[in-house]
């Protein structure tokens, strides 16, 4: 597991959810290459309700308009390793946002190979329960 703790990048990419590359949601492509890049971490946030530059407002309580709600990829990592990753979002955003903010990591942890293929819901850590 890559260690991070202080000054960290965090980047942010915004595109649509039905934005796709090569027949598979966009947001999965860049997830994937993250985890293929080394980088700490990536997670995916689906949003209830906004617009981008076309000024389209998508939103979830519309049913006309909530095909295409829009989608936050974060990963964060040192400024190094995240912008060593910035040629491949070239590549694949076509429409979208970028944003790349300086950050402070606290904390980042996460579980042992063994507390993955233990019983569920265990993590070993006293009072600590997953679903």
């Amino acid at each position: 597991m890559t260690r991070l703790t202080g000054r960290a990048l965090r980047l942010t990419v915004f595109v649509g959810e039905n934005d796709t590359w090569h027949r598979k949601p966009l947001y999965t492509e860049i997830v994937h290459r993250a985890r293929a890049a080394g980088l700490a971490g990536a997670s995916v946030f689906r949003g209830v309700e906004g617009f981008g530059a076309s000024s389209l407002i998508h939103t979830s309580r519309l049913l006309s308009l909530s095909e295409d709600l829009p989608v936050a990829v974060v990963v964060v990592d040192t400024e190094e390793r995240v912008r060593a990753f910035l040629p491949q979002l070239d590549e694949l955003v076509s429409e979208g946002l970028v944003v790349l903010d300086d950050c402070e990591v606290i904390r980042y942890t996460g579980r042992d190979a063994t507390t993955d293929a233990g019983t569920p819901g265990e993590t070993g850590r006293k009072g600590k329960r997953s679903l």
